[in-house]
């Protein structure tokens, strides 16, 4: 298991955005995932995590599933079904998988796990690989 490259200023996964969720990424040679407690700074209604910020998990899941490959990609659609409200505190663990490519189209799927073992969330979604000018660009973000 390893650490997936990481953008310092990300939302997501920076660990030095101050305002971001500072989210670890791991790949297990298969999956992608990470383990967030919702925290309450980023609430929607009282006492409910935003579904802006698990949808915006859902992305990083599901694109560092293609990263820990070392492709470069750009999201180009994702589609997120809430299942659950997530309550403010609850533990959920995502998971991104890469399911098929095709070209310059790679396929992913992501799910939000709680440790009760439901499904709060789950998504798919669609992502094109960077140009050889925009791959230039994403990695002067990078630690890499």
């Amino acid at each position: 298991m390893r650490e997936i490259l990481k953008y310092p200023n990300c939302f997501v996964c920076g660990d030095k955005n101050i305002n971001g969720l500072k989210a670890k990424f791991y790949f297990d040679g298969k999956n992608a995932f990470t383990e967030i407690i919702a925290d309450g700074k980023f609430e929607g209604y009282k006492g409910i995590y935003h579904g802006g910020v698990i949808s915006s998990l859902m992305d990083e899941v599901m694109i560092k599933a293609i990263l820990a490959s070392g492709k470069f990609v750009v999201t180009a659609e994702i589609t997120v079904k809430y299942k659950l409200p997530v309550r403010v505190g609850e533990k959920l663990r995502f998971i991104g998988t890469v399911l098929k490519e095709k070209g310059q189209l790679i396929v992913t799927e992501g799910s939000a796990i709680g440790e009760n073992g439901k499904v709060y969330a789950s998504a798919t979604g669609k992502y094109i690989l960077a140009t050889d000018e925009l791959k230039d660009q994403l990695m002067k973000s990078s630690d890499y």
